[in-house]
């Protein structure tokens, strides 16, 4: 089990255990994660070589240029590793919770229950950005409350949350597409462009609030982290070892619904990069444990990857993030399922 394996490391009152392999994939997802940002601050309608792009960061470069960079592309480029970083965390820590590689928040409702807090703020209350942040953190809170309320028996098991994620998922779904067809048009146009999932328009003033969420939680994720591998021995195993089960598994669950809702009020609900980066990590990995900083390279390389293609792939009809990440994530899906099936899991 990985609680048992790995280099043992000391820093000062601090110890862990290294797993060189998963060090090894977390710099070289880091390393493709940086390849993708410089791609993405390269290329475009107004190209840059390396030697524009240096001087322009070292704010030598042309008007044109420092608008193009700091105004546009970095931000963006920012945004991405940001909200890829906190889904692929937050969809780790769910998929331990459950014991299953279908328990993601885009799954299981909590993403869904954030664009219906956006949703509600926008066109309810014709509210502006912030309000719509707001809500959408709001909402994913509520939506968590609600299914983590009708899961719990005594304590949590996976599969009743999937289930029961699943079954709000498609009731709050309903209640946003009914929510639309009330709205007028210009309210109903506004909010789809923004529930499809998109990294259009971000700027600085979308990167602070995930940074200062990353910088918070991202802490506490990797300390709670080290139960998660006890906590999958079962509730028994892990109370014997001294784990308080439901606290700690409540802890991580309110941990996972800020990363998600943080994500979603900064680019919408981005669909399947919660769901495909852990599992990926891990097999990268070669860890059954549980893999939260590779799940975050992941998901940083997932998203700027599927940004860069749905910009610079379709000429001058760019696509919202979005709809790349649902397109590849709708495969991975499909041949998660087949692999479940063929294993005798269901």
């Amino acid at each position: 089990m990985s609680v048992v394996t790995g280099v043992p490391v000391r820093l000062g009152a601090v110890s862990f255990r290294a797993h060189p392999r998963a060090i090894l994939v977390v710099v070289g997802l880091l390393l493709l994660a940086a390849g993708l940002a410089l791609l993405g601050l390269l290329t475009g309608d107004f190209p840059l070589n390396l030697t524009q792009l240096w001087n322009t960061l070292q704010g030598a470069g042309t008007g044109g240029q420092k608008y193009i960079v700091f105004d546009l592309r970095l931000p963006r480029v920012t945004i991405a590793v940001l909200v890829g970083a906190a889904l692929g965390i937050s969809g780790a820590i769910f998929q331990s919770l459950s014991r299953n590689p279908l328990g993601s928040p885009d799954i299981i409702g909590f993403s869904t229950g954030s664009a219906t807090g956006a949703i509600l703020v926008l066109v309810v209350f014709g509210g502006g950005m912030t309000e719509i942040a707001l809500g959408s953190i709001a909402g994913g809170i509520v939506a968590a409350i609600v299914v983590y309320g009708l899961a719990y028996r005594t304590g949590v098991q996976g599969y009743r949350l999937i289930l029961i994620g699943i079954g709000v998922t498609a009731v709050l779904g309903s209640l946003n597409t009914y929510v639309l067809t009330r709205a007028g048009l210009r309210q109903a146009q506004a909010a789809q462009v923004w529930l499809v999932g998109s990294l259009n328009g971000r700027g600085w003033s979308e990167v602070l609030p995930i940074a200062i969420s990353l910088a918070v939680l991202l802490p506490a994720a990797v300390i709670l982290g080290r139960r998660l591998a006890v906590l999958e021995m079962g509730d028994e195993t892990a109370t014997m070892l001294g784990i308080r089960t439901e606290p700690t598994r409540l802890s991580l669950v309110v941990i996972s619904v800020a990363l998600t809702a943080v994500a979603t009020a900064c680019a919408g609900p981005i669909a399947f990069v919660a769901l495909a980066a852990p599992q990926l990590a891990r097999r990268l990995a070669g860890s059954s444990g549980v893999a939260l900083l590779p799940a975050a390279a992941m998901g940083a390389a997932l998203l700027l990857g599927g940004d860069v293609l749905s910009q610079r792939a379709f000429g001058q009809n760019a696509l919202p993030v979005g709809v790349t990440t649902a397109a590849i994530g709708g495969l991975y899906l499909a041949w998660l399922l087949a692999t479940e099936w063929r294993s005798g899991r269901r």
